[in-house]
């Protein structure tokens, strides 16, 4: 085990199930996570695919690029205030209130977009959507590395994340039957019936973090929830100077011993999510400006989420063998080629392989890198770590559409739009490259 790998820990023996009811799955908790992130997935991709209907000349508003790029950065605003606060709250509350809270949240928030009657007040939708979103993210990941078995920790992770490309999937697949035949907005209540659907099953099964109540001295809880789930419980440090609690764990973070990590995290979390939100922003209408008509425009941006959904479990569990830093830094590289490679004319067969590693390798590195930024912290700092990684990375999303809009209107040509997006691939390699390694 490398360095930057989840720290070995003994497996705990199996329990007998006591008073507190049978024993479960851990899988169960990692499911949830997962139909979570899906329709957290669903919810971002969604506006993906109904640019192109927005900037259709018949369209009811009539909106511009750079117009359509503002309305997309909106939820991704969202998200860094959501994942910033969230990921330090979660702390004090627990996570299961969190996951909770925010489903409901975005779900209702997806409903107002689709009633919006003018591109502000859907902004506006779009920007409280995103409040929710950027909660579930940081506080899925910390679940999931909490319940997934400490040698598969980054392999389960990408399990679960992919999730994301499942709901990227989904959308692009919606979009292609139903925006031709109701329109953009039934996109939007199709993402309603999701949430409505999931959030009753995750009140009835979705369990607390058995470290957060260990954290807040419910001992007997923690320990009848991990013989439930047969987990190894993560002892909190002693009180003390090296034991940070609630807000002061935010501190933490830029102690000698973390801070480098911190920052070159925020960098290369940012910079993979701008090659996230805007590749999935403004690749179809990339494909669409390049001649190819909506239905295999928008078939690119389902291949680049399939590219991910296959890749990432794989290169997750090549990340527990041989360590995070070598596997993000290498995906990145590959991103970077991948994309430069777009901008030749090359037959339409290449171009869906390279759009499909590419999504592997943009997509797919972003979720490696939240793993990897898991298990750069101890238990007691995960969600906050995570949570300010993605919140801060969420600049990165933010600046996605903006960016892409900027390139496309720019006039510089449709190669300009690949070359824009393989240069943040080579920072975030290097991001990846500085991060140092921890002595346990």
């Amino acid at each position: 085990m490398t360095s930057d790998s989840a720290p070995a820990e003994p497996a705990p023996a199996t329990p007998q199930p006591g008073p507190a009811g049978r024993t479960r799955s851990r899988a169960l908790v990692v499911a949830l996570c997962c139909a979570t992130i899906i329709i957290d997935g669903y919810d971002l991709i969604v506006y993906g695919t109904v640019v192109p209907s927005l900037l259709d000349g018949s369209a009811e508003w009539k909106l511009s690029e750079a117009e359509t790029g503002r309305i997309g950065a909106y939820a991704l605003v969202g998200m860094l205030f959501g994942a910033m606060m969230t990921g330090t709250v979660t702390d004090l509350v627990g996570r299961r209130r969190i996951m909770l809270g925010c489903i409901a949240w975005f779900t209702a928030a997806m409903g107002i977009a689709a009633i919006a009657p003018t591109p502000d007040f859907f902004g506006f939708a779009r920007f409280l959507a995103g409040l929710g979103l950027g909660g579930v993210v940081p506080t899925a990941i910390a679940l999931t590395i909490e319940y997934a078995h400490p040698r598969h920790r980054s392999r389960t992770n990408g399990l679960m994340f992919s999730g994301y490309s499942v709901g990227g999937i989904l959308a692009a697949l919606t979009a292609i039957v139903v925006i031709p035949q109701l329109g953009w907005r039934a996109m939007f209540w199709v993402g309603v019936v999701l949430g409505v659907v999931l959030l009753p099953i995750a009140w009835r099964l979705l369990p607390e973090s058995a470290s957060f109540l260990l954290a807040r001295g419910r001992r007997d809880e923690a320990e009848t929830l991990a013989r439930r789930y047969r987990l190894a419980l993560e002892e909190p440090p002693a009180a003390g100077a090296d034991a940070p609690r609630g807000l002061s764990t935010l501190k933490a973070l830029f102690v000698p011993r973390y801070v480098a990590g911190t920052l070159l995290f925020w960098l290369g979390t940012g910079v993979g999510l701008l090659l996230v939100y805007g590749l999935n922003t403004w690749l179809a209408q990339i494909m669409r400006e390049a001649g190819y008509p909506l239905g295999s425009a928008l078939a690119f941006l389902l291949v680049l989420n399939l590219g991910a959904i296959i890749g990432t479990p794989l290169f997750g569990a090549l990340a527990d063998r041989v360590g995070s830093k070598p596997v993000t830094l290498g995906m990145f590289l590959t991103a970077a080629l991948c994309i430069f490679l777009l901008s030749f004319e090359l037959p339409s067969f290449l171009l869906f392989v390279l759009v499909g590693i590419a999504g592997a390798c943009t997509i797919g590195t972003t979720i490696l890198v939240n793993a990897y930024t898991a298990n750069f912290y101890p238990a007691h700092m995960r969600a906050t770590g995570l949570g300010w990684a993605l919140g801060v990375g969420r600049l990165g999303a933010i600046l996605g559409p903006i960016y892409g809009a900027f390139i496309l209107a720019s006039g510089w040509g449709l190669d300009a739009n690949f070359y824009a997006f393989a240069a943040p691939a080579v920072l975030g390699a290097v991001s990846m490259l500085l991060i140092p390694a921890l002595r346990k």
